[in-house]
């Protein structure tokens, strides 16, 4: 399981990232100009950009333990990820390529390799 101040560490260990409260107060992460996760609550969840929405649908359908969406959603590539479900390892790389995916091309060049 990964807790927030791991997923913090995570994240603030990316180039330009800052934390900021967001939606009731939760913990967002963003880059300038865009959020690039937060931990959402009710259910709590780490919110991550994907690739695509056909990403999306491929990780909930292979790993429904981990993966899920609700509503809110729909239609964006976003997927909300099962704290209990993850090891810190496997937040670092979802957290990690989520910034890649949000973060503007001057910071991508501070990119931590692909491992």
């Amino acid at each position: 399981m990964v807790t927030e101040s791991q997923i913090r560490r995570i994240a603030m260990s990316l180039p330009g990232a800052y934390e900021h409260p967001s939606y009731d107060g939760r913990p967002s992460f963003r880059t300038k100009p865009r959020m690039f996760t937060w931990i959402r609550d009710k259910p709590e969840a780490l919110v991550v950009w994907v690739e695509s929405l056909d990403d999306k649908e491929m990780m909930i359908k292979t790993e429904p333990r981990v993966f899920f969406t609700t509503p809110h959603y729909d239609g964006y590539p976003m997927v909300l990820v099962r704290l209990e479900a993850v090891d810190t390892k496997r937040a670092r790389e979802l957290v990690t390529e989520s910034w890649r995916l949000r973060a503007p091309s001057a910071l991508l060049k501070k990119s931590p390799k692909r491992r």
